[in-house]
């Protein structure tokens, strides 16, 4: 199971921290490219990073930047922030050669629901643009859902840009903790989107990102999903908080999603 998923980590956390026991495992990553990671670490660092993982041979995929970016805001000041944080990822993608690289979808109903045919163009304008210039380098761009509270909201992103190389990243701890609608009707509505899957656990009150299997939600829709994926390309990714909760997490999958 450790040759057929990805493991979130912070760059930082990567570089300080966990580089060794990625190697050690034969970890594939799913390096968090933050603004602290953009901001304090130079060119050589990130050189350094990536050479270690196409030394070894594993593949790599990318989580984008996210807080307080707004693809979709009115404010064309936030949109410039936005897109040049997105610019600085497109600088370290031809490094890390990644397949995938993950952002928020970004919709929240209760922040920007009184302008959301606005949001809807501004976002489409900023994604195809990054989703475009993430294909001529080979990667796919997949949009995640957060505060969605269900899929109708975001469904007009993927209609619309999937020609555009954009596919949908879901994740069931979000729809758990912020959505309102049944995972089921998640996967009805943008199933044929979905190139990712991020896994994490928790009790719905909270974002805890808990090993799989110790908190309240029901995997079994996801399971049955990727059964049908019979090439495997569906790209899974493991977010743990915690070192200690990798390992159950793994154990998990292995029982649960053995063929894949």
């Amino acid at each position: 199971m450790i040759q057929k998923v990805q493991v979130n980590v912070p760059f930082r956390m990567l570089w300080e921290t966990y580089l060794d026991k990625f190697m050690e495992y034969n970890l594939d990553p799913e390096i968090g490219i933050d603004a602290d990671a953009l901001d304090n670490f130079s060119f050589s660092d990130f050189k350094k990073i990536a050479k270690k993982f196409k030394d070894k041979e594993r593949r790599i995929t990318f989580h984008g930047p996210f807080i307080d970016l707004s693809p979709g805001s009115n404010d064309p000041e936030i949109r410039r922030v936005t897109k040049n944080r997105l610019k600085q990822v497109l600088e370290l993608v031809p490094l890390f050669e990644p397949v995938t690289v993950v952002c928020h979808a970004g919709y929240d109903e209760s922040r920007y629901g009184f302008f959301q045919e606005e949001w809807m163009e501004k976002s489409l304008e900023m994604w195809s643009w990054f989703g475009i210039r993430l294909g001529r380098e080979g990667t796919g761009l997949m949009l995640e859902n957060v505060y969605e509270s269900g899929p109708d909201e975001i469904l007009t992103l993927f209609e619309s840009l999937e020609k555009d190389n954009v596919a949908f990243c879901l994740d069931p701890g979000h729809t758990f903790v912020f959505g309102e609608t049944p995972l089921e009707s998640w996967i009805k509505v943008l199933g044929k989107y979905i190139g990712q899957i991020h896994l994490h656990d928790n009790n719905s009150k909270k974002d805890e990102h808990l090993a799989l299997g110790t908190g309240n939600i029901d995997f079994q829709p996801v399971f049955e999903f990727l059964k049908y994926d019979k090439e495997n390309r569906t790209v899974i990714t493991l977010e743990p908080h915690d070192e200690a909760s990798l390992w159950p997490s793994l154990e998990f999958l292995e029982k649960f999603i053995p063929e894949y």
